[in-house]
């Protein structure tokens, strides 16, 4: 699997409500934790991101995952993405949520397969 295929499907999965730690790297001694930025959060190692994400997978459902620009690059055993993506779901109070989004991120490729080391979601904001 390439480093393309793995963003999308991260992006199904999301979507379809599946498990999206998996997605993630397991912090390494030698390195800074892993980190995932997303709209109203900031999620340091990974304990915590794969956390998040089994709490975020639990408490929300209906996602649309709409990509709209990706661009993915590899080098070896990193990649980096970004893309725009219209982003929706509804929270465990019933209330539903869009944005229109700017994601980035970079993956590594660990015995064969790529995971995320770092992960990054806003929503602009005119100035």
């Amino acid at each position: 699997m390439d480093a393309t295929t793995t963003v999308r499907d991260y992006y199904d999965s999301l979507r379809h409500g599946a498990p999206l730690d998996t997605f993630f790297a397991d912090d390494r001694p030698e390195d800074d934790a892993i980190s995932k930025v997303g709209i109203s959060e900031r999620l340091v190692g990974s304990d915590a991101v794969q956390a998040g994400l089994r709490d975020q997978t639990l408490s929300t459902s209906d996602w649309v995952v709409d990509s709209h620009a990706l661009r993915v690059t590899e080098r070896g055993d990193v990649a980096w993405f970004s893309d725009d993506v219209a982003l929706a779901w509804t929270d465990e109070d019933g209330e539903r949520h869009e944005f229109d989004t700017r994601w980035s991120g970079t993956l590594e490729r660990r015995d064969g397969d790529w995971r995320f080391v770092g992960m990054h979601v806003s929503a602009p904001s005119k100035l």
